[in-house]
């Protein structure tokens, strides 16, 4: 949607970034609403780890703001395509948890969190940026405008990072786990190398993320301790009750992994898993005469399912 320059701001002798909107006066009505979205949420948010905007303005017809110059690269290149250690992993992804927190707290979802959308400054830290889809939450400040501007059927994000909700293009039921699934997303893009689902076109991609579950961690990388990849597979949970409800429930988490503390997820049971498994395949294995077919529940008990019908 924009293009990012190097720049200098004379007045106070400081490098920034400044962001304009490719296309200048051509662009679309709904990308300078975005781009001004984008400037308007992440101008509210004061946070070391949230990149900060200066400037918005609108100069011979182009739409521009400036924000924070973090000389440092993105997590996605900073990682380049191979696995970082996993306490590195994890503590980036904790850091970005309580920033991401802090803007729940203000009423805002990010929607697009991915590793190039995190920069890495000079002090090692994470700086998270590009607030382009955010969406205003519920509880949002009185007086703040409603940044959502999607409607039922749209999806808007990066396939590879987004929850389920968004691929399927159901706008309310996007809340504060959907971030959460993202930020498993990019974990499991750092511990292991890929991100979670890759696919040749955008429909397979958005299928892959409805659903496909994802391989486990320690099976593309075995160094990836156990307790690490519990927490992954968590954030990736399909349906979002399962998932951390809250960021600090995540950066909580990954505390404890990092102080070597035991978590308070658990790994998925075998029973949990072959759930999983019929839930979203109820047509495989069934009595071809009956067309009945038999699932475990996670607590042990059995569900029938009919052929064609998924619970």
């Amino acid at each position: 949607m924009g293009v990012v320059y190097k720049a200098r701001q004379v007045s106070l002798d400081r490098l920034v970034a400044v962001k304009m909107i490719i296309g200048g006066e051509l662009a679309t009505k709904e990308f300078v609403q975005r781009f001004r979205t984008e400037a308007s949420a992440a101008a509210v948010l004061h946070h070391p780890n949230i990149v900060a905007i200066h400037e918005v303005g609108v100069h011979a017809g182009q739409h521009y703001f400036s924000r924070d110059f973090v000389a440092g690269p993105s997590l996605d290149a900073l990682a380049g395509h191979q696995p970082l250690p996993a306490r590195r992993a994890g503590q980036y992804l904790r850091t970005i948890a309580e920033a991401i927190y802090y803007a729940h707290q203000r009423g805002i979802l990010h929607r697009d969190l991915k590793p190039s959308n995190v920069l890495i400054d000079p002090f090692d830290q994470p700086r998270i940026t590009d607030f382009g889809l955010v969406k205003r939450l519920e509880n949002a400040k009185p007086g703040t405008r409603n940044a959502e501007r999607t409607v039922t059927g749209q999806v808007l994000g990066s396939p590879n990072f987004m929850a389920p909700e968004q691929a399927q293009g159901r706008p309310r039921e996007v809340g504060p786990a959907s971030d959460v699934y993202s930020m498993g997303a990019m974990l499991y893009h750092l511990v292991t190398g890929p991100p979670p689902f890759q696919a040749a076109t955008l429909t397979e991609g958005l299928q892959q993320v409805v659903t496909t579950e994802p391989a486990a961690p320690r099976l593309l990388n075995p160094g990836v301790p156990r307790d690490l990849e519990t927490i992954c597979l968590k954030c990736l949970e399909k349906e979002v009750q399962r998932r951390y409800p809250t960021a600090p429930e995540l950066a909580e988490d990954l505390g404890r992994f990092l102080q070597d503390q035991p978590i308070r997820a658990r790994p998925v049971s075998a029973a949990g898993k072959a759930w999983k498994w019929c839930r979203r395949q109820p047509a495989r294995g069934l009595d071809r005469g009956a067309g009945i077919g038999v699932c475990p529940r996670p607590d042990g008990s059995a569900l029938a399912v009919a052929s064609g019908q998924s619970r």
